[in-house]
């Protein structure tokens, strides 16, 4: 960390590297902020890797590689898993941490970090160094790192945010110009646009919006084109968004309150002149306080199951974990405590080809419960809405069938009738809370509730 004044060091991104050394934790910028000239000095030089641990937040179909792959004794700490990650987590390499985003910015806040080595523009005439596209979680990182290198890349716009970092904080700075992540939607198809259609209808025009990255978010963001007075408050926003701007559905400075823009050349140029745009870190975006005090928020988050509770299953595919929670935990808990707020999973309502159902009897045991029963108000598929507020055990059920898909109807319904029923449940928690205040002595002072009793497997 730099003190005294000091003017930070001249480098090259080969000489950052060199400098590396076994023992080290080493914090990289993630999605739109990872710096490729680092990721290809290190490539040139993989031995440097050894005995190193590389942190950060990557992404899947954004950031291509693990940095524990560059040598057999180079490690990883990380918060999604990522294809890539897989063979050096079974190796023991990957330490993935099973948090949401608030949880990886409390461990960067926390962990002693030897290096940060972040992606910025170009300073100002008060030399300030904007985060450009990627504001979310290097302020983290940087605020405690003993050793901190800015990579400034002529490449990055400058953009309006509520943190920059100060060119005289640097200890050194690399400059060097080279391209930035890109990210490329895929076009939504029939499915996902009938999907998409139904979301749009829960949206009432000047709600303030939530919303991830992929192919269904394109899709729902097409089908908003004819609302008004919208806001978005994300942790992402993608090229999808420039429409609904150019339209005015979406227009005013900051309406868009984001931490990553995710996209080409020319949307990283959009968003640093267009005042709509305002970037801020997690710490700010993902705040559950600051998400509840805005009214009407919609948090409208993909699913990849639903059983017949309501329990999400968010990141896990035939038993493999797929990715994590990322921020859906903050926005789907914000938009429950925002005044004519709703929290929104979206899914289709099959697989393979229509065989599988992804509206479930139960989560079986292979599928981690990503948000509980209680998070979801409202279940869209292709074939309709499901609004679980205020709905029984029973009721829940019968409206989550409605929108399976049709051939799967009939045979969750028959789990369902074979499982447990409203009338059993309310059987067990009636012993398991005899038992409760039996133990306790009736002591209302030691009483904390019947929450531990087992549903029947369905």
């Amino acid at each position: 960390m730099n003190v005294g004044g000091v003017r930070p060091a001249r480098l090259s991104m080969a000489e950052v590297v060199a400098s590396l050394a076994p023992g080290m934790t080493v914090f990289l910028g993630g999605l739109s902020g990872e710096s490729l000239a680092l990721r290809d000095a290190l490539r040139a030089a993989p031995d440097k890797a050894a005995g190193v641990r590389f942190v950060g937040v990557f992404f899947n179909g954004i950031n291509e590689d693990a940095y524990a792959k560059l040598h057999p004794q180079a490690r990883q700490r990380a918060y999604f898993m990522l294809p890539a990650f897989r063979p050096d987590f079974l190796d023991g390499r990957v330490e993935l941490l099973p948090v949401d985003y608030l949880g990886a910015w409390r461990d960067l806040a926390r962990l002693p970090i030897d290096l940060a080595i972040v992606q910025t523009s170009e300073p100002d005439e008060e030399g300030r160094l904007s985060l450009g596209v990627c504001h979310d979680f290097a302020p983290a990182a940087w605020a405690h790192a003993r050793r901190r290198i800015a990579h400034i890349n002529p490449a990055m716009p400058r953009t309006r945010g509520s943190v920059s970092l100060s060119f005289d904080d640097c200890d050194a700075v690399v400059e060097a110009e080279s391209d930035l992540v890109t990210y490329r939607e895929e076009a939504p198809n029939a499915p996902l646009m009938q999907l998409a259609s139904h979301v749009a209808g829960i949206v009432r025009d000047g709600d303030a919006i939530q919303l991830g990255i992929g192919r269904m978010v394109g899709a729902v963001l097409e089908a908003l084109s004819d609302h008004r007075e919208l806001r978005l408050h994300a942790g992402m926003a993608t090229q999808a968004l420039v429409p609904l701007t150019d339209r005015g559905v979406i227009r005013g400075a900051g309406a868009a309150h984001v931490g990553v823009a995710l996209g080409d050349a020319a949307f990283y140029r959009r968003v640093a002149t267009d005042e709509t745009f305002l970037f801020a870190p997690v710490s700010e975006t993902h705040d559950v306080r600051r998400i509840a005090a805005i009214d009407n928020f919609v948090a409208i988050n993909a699913a990849l199951e639903v059983d017949l509770f309501g329990q999400i299953n968010c990141d896990t595919l035939g038993g493999q974990l797929v990715a994590g929670v990322g921020g859906m935990p903050a926005f789907a808990s914000g938009a429950q405590l925002s005044r004519g707020g709703r929290a929104v999973f979206a899914l289709l309502s099959s697989a393979s080809r229509g065989t599988v159902s992804r509206i479930v009897p139960r989560l079986n045991t292979s599928a981690l419960v990503g948000a509980a029963r209680h998070l979801a108000d409202i279940v869209v598929t292709e074939h309709g809405v499901a609004d679980l507020r205020g709905a029984s055990l029973a009721e829940r059920a019968k409206r989550l069938i409605a929108i399976a898909a049709p051939d799967h109807r009939e045979s969750l319904q028959e789990a369902w009738d074979r499982g447990p029923r409203v009338r059993q449940l309310r059987s067990q928690v009636f012993v398991s809370a005899r038992a409760h205040f039996q133990k306790c002595h009736y002591s209302s002072a030691n009483y904390s509730g019947a929450a531990g009793f087992a549903i029947p497997k369905a």
